[in-house]
């Protein structure tokens, strides 16, 4: 495939208008970019899930990632791109573009979630996307978009009130609805090919591989056509159950015993991190969060099995990834498919156990718990649920061969989920409906990634909003603001102390005061529940 030359997208600005199906005039998602169809790159968007900050070979970890850290040094690394701190809420802002309460996903889908759900009342808090939104696919399928999906759903489990993927724009899926999986033996009830339930199981079964085979099988199948194409490929590594292939396993069998536990990992990790530029050195490490245990004091061959194996997921995916590049080159279409990879919120610190073989083979069902979370997220304080910068930071590699020149680039550019929607539909020459099936649609609240693409920088949000389950918090500039649910506001300066470690909340009551007030404008106009509901 010829390269594709998007120079053009230099200086180029996310707007605020967008298409009107009523007036028929049309307002590009930037509208001073001007887009041929042939013009218009193949767009990979990959999820992992559950995966700390520091998890990646290229973020600072020990975890081989060798092909994840390839797509890093030929790309850009973001170093504050931020998520909604779950998964539901993170792949209905993700899909949408908008937030999550906007799309209808404040909380959780899950049947478990139901009577909490009932108790919010509120249509911020459903068990599926609502119709007021458009998922990627359906933008991108308005403007020609082949569009497939490989992975975890979690968005909507209802065939018969349109929750599946075929019914939300995707022209080919296979699908996990729920939220998580054995990983060797999947249940054919929640696992769904095109409109169809499937039984997907064979005797070498693995559930990484199997997202991989069928979004491979899709791409083939997509690259035969003239138009471009959309992959989500959504892997469920490394959430539990910490599952793994004995070979995989066994590269990293004793490693984190022989480095001290996690206080050793922990400070490894640290030192390679600032020495990478993935962090400013001068931050200090936040302290362990309250409830991780002394190495000392646990049984350290089994924490030390129960990380080996979840390193061996995050492995096993990356060989996966490597698979899909293998493919997109043997294609010929490597050069002009963008490949953007995330997490969709901070590693997991809870303290899920229903052990019964072997931790990492079929028949065990457990986590790794919340002394190696925390050094999932190091240097940062909290986890998966909290809006602390271990809750909500993700890495952000974004790899486009025909685009992006300067190869290994480090971005500090903020960034938020729902930016990934802009900037496939900008990318696409795609507007943004006010209408989609009869019904009116929520104005997209995403900008743009294009220009740092192109120039290295770009203009950012006003301020980054995030919430869930009361824990809530707001990103101005170098200034955030955050609580834990019905807990005072805790002030920070990221720029000098993005860690979290230094309160600055009784020396600054007025940036305190403008910061709520600007979060609890977004609260209410994204209808979101106040921290007493939790």
């Amino acid at each position: 495939m010829k390269r594709r030359d998007f120079v053009k997208l230099a200086g180029c600005t996310f707007g605020a208008a967008f298409g009107s199906a009523v007036s028929g005039q049309t307002f590009f998602a930037n509208n001073s970019m001007k887009v041929t169809k042939e013009e218009r790159p193949n767009i990979i968007l990959i999820l992992a899930d559950d995966m700390g900050f520091a998890d990646l070979g290229c973020y600072g970890s020990e975890v081989e990632t060798p092909n994840l850290d390839k797509l890093a040094a030929r790309g850009i690394r973001f170093t504050q791109f931020y998520n909604s701190a779950r998964c539901c809420p993170t792949r209905a802002s993700l899909l949408t573009g908008i937030h999550p309460h906007q799309a209808g996903i404040g909380w959780m889908t899950d049947d478990w979630a139901e009577n909490k759900r009932e108790t919010l009342d509120s249509p911020a808090y459903t068990d599926g996307l609502n119709k007021e939104c458009i998922t990627i696919a359906e933008g991108l399928k308005r403007g020609g978009y082949h569009t497939i999906m490989s992975g975890k759903w979690h968005v909507g489990e209802d065939r018969e009130r349109g929750h599946w993927p075929v019914q939300r724009g995707f022209d080919k899926s296979f699908a996990l609805i729920v939220g998580a999986s054995n990983y060797f033996r999947i249940n054919p009830n929640v696992t769904v090919l095109d409109d169809k339930k499937i039984n997907a199981n064979h005797e070498d079964f693995y559930i990484t591989d199997e997202f991989t085979k069928y979004a491979n099988q899709f791409v083939e199948q997509a690259a035969g056509e003239k138009e471009p194409f959309f992959l989500y490929l959504a892997y469920t590594a490394p959430h539990w159950p910490l599952h793994a292939r004995q070979k995989d396993i066994d590269k990293y069998r004793g490693k984190y015993k022989a480095a001290g536990g996690w206080p050793g990992i922990r400070a490894e990790r640290f030192q390679r991190m600032k020495k990478m530029g993935i962090i400013d050195p001068s931050w200090d490490v936040s302290e362990p969060d309250a409830g991780v245990l002394n190495w000392s004091d646990v049984d350290q061959d089994e924490m030390d099995l129960r990380m080996a194996v979840y390193a061996a997921q995050i492995d096993s995916m990356d060989q996966n990834i490597g698979k899909l590049v293998e493919k997109l080159e043997e294609l010929e279409i490597r050069d002009n498919t963008l490949i953007m990879f995330l997490a969709d919120n901070g590693a997991c610190a809870e303290d899920y156990n229903k052990k019964e073989g072997q931790i990492g083979t079929v028949d065990s069902s457990t986590a790794y718990w919340q002394s190696w979370a925390n050094v999932s997220n190091v240097p940062f304080r909290r986890y998966k649920h909290w809006t602390h910068e271990g809750g909500i930071s993700t890495p952000l590699i974004a790899n486009w061969p025909a685009v992006i020149k300067k190869h290994g680039m480090i971005t500090p550019e903020p960034g938020h989920i729902t930016d990934i929607m802009a900037t496939c539909l900008d990318l696409a020459g795609t507007d943004y409906p006010q209408t989609y099936n009869g019904n009116q649609i929520t104005p997209l609240e995403g900008k743009s990634l294009a220009p740092i693409f192109s120039k290295g920088t770009r203009d950012g949000h006003e301020y980054i909003c995030v919430e869930h389950e009361g824990h809530r918090c707001c990103r101005k500039g170098k200034w955030k603001l955050v609580a834990i649910a019905n807990q005072p506001w805790e002030l920070y300066d990221m720029e000098a102390d993005r860690t979290e470690t230094n309160d600055l909340a009784s020396q600054h009551p007025d940036k305190v005061a403008e910061l709520e007030d600007d979060y609890n404008a977004w609260a209410q106009k994204c209808n979101v529940r106040p921290p007493s509901y939790w």
